[in-house]
């Protein structure tokens, strides 16, 4: 039995759907102070029974999150003004028992630490809190502006393989800035 274009189209959009609707979302709050773009975001129940197995058998798990500073317009396309990018890898050590953590932004290592507790796990991985982003020198006073999060695991335990990439969580939210 052939199936009409109709039918693949209608299955097709199905997937998408249930792919956007599997994606969990990123609470983001940004706040200008200082001269500097104060980011925040959190991911609730990052870390699910598959992402604690990948974690537990010592394989390096990373949570990638790409930030976007947007200047919203109207009557014309929306631009990027700023963008950087967060990575939090976790990796097992099942000899000791203990979990290395390592911070990075834009490529760069900012911070390591080794713990015991699951529970910090899961904060280094889904919490950022009140991080310096960017600058507000190009910030034009009074205007709208938004900032947009994605996040990236790896490595990565969906089923199915997407010909392009596809954020696992994303957020975002809307502020004006006032110096």
């Amino acid at each position: 039995m052939r199936k009409s274009k109709w039918q693949l189209f209608i299955i097709c959009i199905g997937v998408f759907f249930s792919a956007v609707e599997a994606a969990e979302l990123v609470n983001v709050t940004a706040l200008a102070r200082n001269g500097r773009v104060l980011v925040s975001f959190e991911l609730a129940g990052a870390i699910t029974d598959d992402v604690r197995s990948t974690i537990r058998s010592g394989l390096p798990t990373t949570f990638e999150y790409d930030v976007r500073l947007i200047r919203e317009l109207v009557f014309w396309p929306d631009s990027t003004v700023a963008a950087a990018t967060l990575a939090t890898t976790v990796r097992y050590d099942n000899l000791t028992e203990q979990y290395n953590i390592a911070r990075m932004l834009d490529g760069r290592v900012e911070d390591t630490m080794v713990v015991e507790d699951e529970g910090q796990v899961e904060l280094m991985l889904a919490q950022f809190d009140r991080i310096p982003l960017f600058s507000t020198v190009d910030l034009e006073p009074n205007m709208a502006y938004r900032l947009l999060v994605s996040l990236e695991m790896s490595p990565r335990n969906s089923w199915f393989g997407w010909p392009w990439s596809s954020a696992a969580a994303f957020g975002g939210s809307q502020f004006t800035f006032i110096p």
